[in-house]
């Protein structure tokens, strides 16, 4: 009888051990995440709950140019920083070349001049909040200057308007590269994308509409898409950086 107990206790001593749970994608901490859509990957990052800032340049009007100068200039406020973005089109000097308003002050003046490049694939539009909190992503050609927008970015083309992709944008085209954009979901939350890999345009307007349940979204950029996603340890470190949009945490850490 201990001879076969003893035997029974040793096979449960050898018995498999259960694997250990997986760790949990680190692309999910904070308000950053990663989506697979049509066979390509995303970081997908809500502002839901988070104030946004836009910042271009120091008082001595000198563009930040990289998320380092970014948190270097905010101190001890980059503790409070959820994430951050490029965000918008800008010339030379990383200067927006569009509408751009910082806290209610206008630095920039809309922009409805033809030409060429992404900016001025038209139609193209600015990203806003207003000082109620709402956002809004809208064609240049319909936005209305006034003085309850508290933030706003221009950049070019739209990659959505109202639900239907930009009508020089295929729904996969040939034409790839690391891109970001912004839109703003159906329950009116702002959402930052940027693709972990080169996508056309139809791609990327086709996230925003068929994953993410946003009716209008605009392009930020292409050539120098970044991130700066604190929870997951990431800070990009392209250094020709222009405007840049940042989601704010209150003091003890929490979206306001």
């Amino acid at each position: 009888m201990h001879l076969v107990l003893a035997f029974l206790l040793l096979l449960a001593g050898c018995r498999k051990a259960e694997p250990a749970p997986a760790a949990a994608d680190s692309a999910s901490s904070g308000p950053c995440r990663t989506e697979l859509f049509d066979g390509s990957r995303f970081t997908v990052c809500s502002a839901a709950g988070l104030r946004l800032e836009l910042l271009v340049a120091g008082r001595d009007g000198r563009a930040y140019r990289s998320f380092a100068a970014l948190e270097h200039v905010l101190g001890r406020r980059a503790q409070q920083v959820a994430f951050a973005m490029n965000a918008g089109m800008f010339d030379e000097a990383g200067l927006p070349i569009g509408l751009a308003v910082l806290d209610g002050r206008e630095v920039k003046a809309l922009n409805r001049r033809a030409g060429g490049g992404n900016f001025h694939l038209l139609p193209n539009g600015v990203f806003l909040v207003r000082a109620d909190g709402s956002a809004a992503v809208v064609a240049t050609e319909r936005v209305k200057i006034s003085k309850d927008i508290r933030l706003a970015t221009q950049s070019g083309p739209m990659l959505l308007i109202e639900g239907k992709l930009h009508p020089r944008i295929e729904p996969d085209g040939r034409s790839r590269f690391v891109r970001n954009a912004v839109g703003v979901d159906e329950r009116g939350e702002p959402m930052f994308v940027i693709s972990e890999e080169a996508v056309s345009f139809g791609k990327l307007a086709r996230l925003f509409r068929d994953r993410l349940g946003c009716r209008n979204a605009l392009y930020l950029d292409g050539s120098v898409s970044s991130l700066w996603d604190p929870a997951n340890h990431r800070m990009d470190s392209f250094a020709g950086l222009g405007p840049m949009i940042v989601a704010i945490r209150d003091d003890q850490g929490k979206a306001r």
